[in-house]
């Protein structure tokens, strides 16, 4: 096996092309690791390479499917390359696999709404009380033929939201964008 005690001094000196070296060296190796795959998927993105990053995320989660940062990274990575399914599919392993990771459960349940999974959204926002879920909430509602007209009009209340309501309403597939909105206080 390649010795990688110096691999800590030389990702805090931020030495990428000598991290890179000493991680492929490893990788190359019978048995390596899945962090080994993991670290040089990162070091890949930190250098600018990161075309390369999904293959060696796949070597890592596939040697270790319990590898729940190595899923996250997955999801990272598939995002970039503009595959919302694979991302939301990795997103959703490293949710589950790490319930305490609440950025990957955000993104998971951001990436069922963007993709019309309404129930896995809604389950996804379900416990969040921020102006995301709220506004979230209300999409899904809308998109599933749920009456709205109360939960639209607290939205709409906040002056702080209404940029972000408007921009809700518009993008809403079902339900009913009203004419003329209520009339509000200046602020």
């Amino acid at each position: 096996m390649t010795d990688l005690s110096a691999l800590h001094g030389i990702l805090q000196a931020q030495d990428w092309p000598k991290a890179e070296r000493l991680l492929r060296r490893a990788a190359q190796k019978k048995g390596a690791p899945a962090e080994v795959y993991y670290n040089l998927a990162k070091v890949l993105e930190a250098r600018g390479k990161p075309a390369q990053r999904q293959i060696w995320l796949k070597r890592a989660v596939s040697e270790r499917p319990d590898y729940a940062m190595a899923w996250f990274e997955l999801g990272r990575a598939a995002l970039d390359d503009g595959d919302l399914v694979a991302a939301a599919q990795a997103f959703d392993t490293a949710a589950r696999l790490a319930p305490e990771d609440h950025e990957a459960r955000r993104l998971s349940a951001q990436l069922a709404l963007r993709l019309g999974d309404w129930e896995k959204a809604k389950a996804g926002f379900a416990e969040s009380t921020d102006s995301e879920a709220r506004l979230a909430r209300y999409r899904i509602a809308a998109e599933q033929g749920e009456d709205t007209t109360a939960a639209r009009a607290a939205l709409l209340r906040d002056p702080e939201m209404r940029p972000a309501v408007l921009r809700v309403l518009t993008r809403t597939a079902k339900g009913t964008l009203p004419l003329k909105l209520p009339q509000f206080e200046q602020t």
